[in-house]
């Protein structure tokens, strides 16, 4: 008892000098198209990059070092973080060469964390404070116990094949399933949320490469299990991950739900702006626009006249719509032109991209089925019916082309005018439809013909 005591007072003493480490390296392949041009983590959600609703979720959780992996596009990521004083953290950078894994990345921190426990979260992660901070005191009650070596955050799933699934005896971890390919009993997914004591560096040194070719976390943590410590699990509700496309759109609508509305453009007589409407300063809400909130508008935007903007849309710094456009539930990264009478609905819209006059984007299938779309080869549903299309970066649409649903188009692609898309375009790609043209004689007066003659 007396040193259970012991432990348990040594944790108050350092509740909040625990270091979080952020897992940031990652390729993003199953964000593609998006990732070709920038790592997932920067990818805007709710006006800015994801990763900074992350930090400013830890800041608000009292911590004060962050300790981030950075792999793929660390360049990006330092030059937007810095030293992190700009967000009332410390960040210390790790790199991780190469990208074998979630082990692998843990076990770069080792010299930053020292002997102490630490906090490790995903980088794509986005879950709420009050959740953070349950977890944060379920790590109180369960370090007492001599035998401790992980806290994990579990969250109920849909689709456990996309995830790490837990079983459990009461409130350990019995087994842990990275993405079962085979039916399961249990829901209860790995949230990518952990507190670990220095023992997971041990268990990482004994991980082997899993099929993928990587060293996974939650193959040292069953190590940790089968060497007879205990792993302990706190479940939350609020919760989710930046995996796949359509995500963005979901934590998009999260993060926009308790915007708070203000006006620091110039808005023109004749403009309807609603409530929960942020209008950033710069930008220009021409006559005859109506703006319904939750929307995000970022600065030096110019919009208008006579759009239709419908709740949980971001319009990120510098963009252009044109008259007679509507934008629906959808996030149009900064520097894009849509041009006048498109639609865009349910979809996601790089950077620097022109939508030619006419653009249509379809977000619903004529026999109103859940949309799917390919991933790594593979399609899966979304989960929506109302799905639209999503654009990377540098992409040209002609006039009056359409999109279907589902769709995904590469970096730096073409569509040209009057084309209809199907399916995936890759980078680079210019997609052209020409119709067949014939010309066949006309009834018209006869002294026109004459003059003809």
């Amino acid at each position: 008892m007396g040193k259970s005591h012991s432990k348990a007072r040594k944790v108050e003493n350092r509740e909040h000098k625990m270091k979080a480490v952020v897992l940031a390296a990652g390729l993003g392949t199953r964000m593609r198209p998006l990732t070709f041009t920038r790592p997932k983590f920067l990818l805007p959600v709710a006006g800015k990059p994801a990763l900074d609703h992350l930090l400013s979720l830890l800041k608000d959780a009292g911590f004060e070092e962050v300790g981030m992996v950075v792999g793929y596009g660390r360049e990006l990521i330092q030059q937007r973080y810095g030293a992190g004083s700009d967000y009332g953290l410390k960040i210390t950078y790790i790199l991780q060469p190469e990208l074998l894994g979630t082990a692998d990345a843990v076990s770069k921190v080792k010299s930053f964390v020292g002997e102490e426990d630490f906090f490790v979260i995903n980088g794509d992660i986005f879950a709420d404070l009050e959740s953070l901070r349950s977890f944060l005191k379920s790590y109180e009650h369960f370090s007492s116990n001599e035998n401790f070596a992980a806290l994990l955050c579990t969250v109920e799933v849909d689709q456990p094949e996309q995830f790490g699934i837990i079983e459990t005896e009461g409130e350990k971890v019995k087994r842990i399933i990275e993405k079962p390919t085979s039916p399961t009993a249990t829901k209860t997914a790995n949230a990518g949320i952990y507190i670990f004591t220095p023992e997971i560096f041990e268990a990482i040194k004994r991980t082997p490469k899993s099929e993928r070719g990587e060293y996974e976390l939650t193959t040292s943590i069953q190590l940790l299990i089968d060497s007879g410590k205990d792993v302990f699990i706190h479940p939350i509700k609020i919760w989710g991950d930046l995996g796949r496309p359509w995500d963005l759109l979901l934590a998009n609508e999260y993060f926009l739900r308790n915007l708070k509305g203000e006006i620091r453009g110039k808005i023109e007589v004749g403009a309807h702006i609603g409530e929960q409407v942020y209008i950033g300063e710069g930008s220009r809400i021409r006559s005859g626009s109506y703006i319904e909130g939750p929307t995000y508008i970022g600065e030096n935007c110019d919009i208008g006249p006579n759009c239709f903007i419908r709740p949980y849309t971001t319009i990120c710094d510098h963009v252009r719509i044109g008259n007679g456009v509507e934008i629906k539930n959808s996030i149009i990264m900064e520097h894009t032109n849509v041009a006048h009478l498109s639609y865009v609905g349910d979809s996601v819209i790089g950077s620097h991209c022109n939508l030619g006059a006419g653009t249509t984007i379809a977000n619903l299938r004529l026999d109103e089925r859940v949309v799917e779309m390919r991933i790594g080869g593979e399609k899966v549903s979304t989960g929506r019916r109302k799905m639209g299309t999503i654009i990377a970066d540098n992409v040209k649409t002609g006039v009056n082309c359409m999109i279907n649903p589902g769709v995904k188009i590469g970096p730096y692609a073409a569509i040209g005018p009057g084309a209809v898309v199907y399916g995936d375009v890759k980078p680079g790609t210019f997609i052209l439809a020409r119709t067949v043209m014939e010309i066949r004689k006309w009834p018209v007066p006869e002294e026109l013909l004459e003059d003809e003659r």
